[in-house]
């Protein structure tokens, strides 16, 4: 068990679950966001910081010996909003761990790190980088900062290019992106007690039927996901219109996100 694991982004949507689910597995859970969230429950620490605030987050890291690292814009966004959660604020969390005890940390990394990969391509860890956006970019760019941490350093980063995590896949696009709340939950579990981590690439995916992504290089790890977004095809297909062959929800693995324009 760890001593005292850090969730960042403790607000999204994905923070709160796990804040709900993720107790187990360490004496204390500290929980931070821009904004404070609920207030602290049992062995729960609140704290409020702006990542791109290096003061903030060295005292944020410290004491940690793991960091489960949602935090950040999420979403397409302006350049200026997306520099100072995800590329500063990237630095800065690396800066902290490396000077504060080097914990392990889960990087939340994105699909749209590879999201102008078409659909019909099977893609492992060795798949070049194509972002489909500046929010694919600082992906990219967090996930240069984990492997240059753990070359240089030895930190442990597990850099999980999460597909779609929510209670179910609400569009066709997500038969193939789907992780599951239980299969996301396994996963975390699984990095903080691997004996060995490394630096692996892992794609944030349940055991769907269909499927873009390959974790052959992830194995050690011993993470199988057992969730499959085949039991809400149906529902899908009668309920949700499908996009045309040539739209690019359909062509290509970012889905709507490599159409999106550069936010001013």
């Amino acid at each position: 068990m760890l001593k005292r694991l850090l969730i960042t982004g403790a607000n999204g949507g994905l923070g709160r679950m796990a804040r709900e689910r993720l107790g187990h597995i360490a004496e204390t859970i500290r929980l931070s966001d821009i904004v404070a969230p609920a207030p602290a429950g049992e062995r729960e620490e609140v704290v409020v910081c702006d990542l791109g605030d290096m003061d903030a987050v060295m005292s944020l890291v410290e004491g940690c010996d793991g960091i489960l690292h949602l935090g950040g814009i999420s979403v397409e966004d302006t350049f200026d909003k997306i520099l100072n959660a995800n590329i500063v604020g990237v630095h800065n969390l690396y800066e902290a761990a490396r000077k504060t005890g080097k914990p392990r940390i889960f990087f939340a990394s994105s699909n749209h790190a590879i999201g102008f990969h078409r659909q019909d391509e099977y893609l492992d860890a060795s798949a070049n980088l194509q972002p489909d956006g500046l929010y694919g970019v600082s992906k990219c760019y967090g996930e240069a900062m984990a492997s240059l941490y753990h070359n240089k350093f030895g930190i442990e980063t597990a850099i999980v290019r999460i597909g779609s995590c929510f209670p179910e896949p609400v569009d066709h696009r997500m038969l193939a992106t789907w992780l599951s709340f239980d299969d996301f939950v396994s996963l975390v579990e699984c990095i903080f007690r691997a004996p060995r981590l490394g630096c692996p690439i892992i794609y944030g995916a349940s055991d769907n039927d269909l499927s873009w992504w390959d974790n052959k290089a992830a194995r050690y790890l011993g993470w199988r996901p057992k969730d499959n977004s085949s039991r809400f095809r149906d529902k899908i297909e009668k309920t949700v219109a499908k996009p045309p062959a040539d739209a690019v929800q359909s062509v290509y693995q970012g889905g709507k996100f490599v159409a999106d324009p550069i936010f001013e």
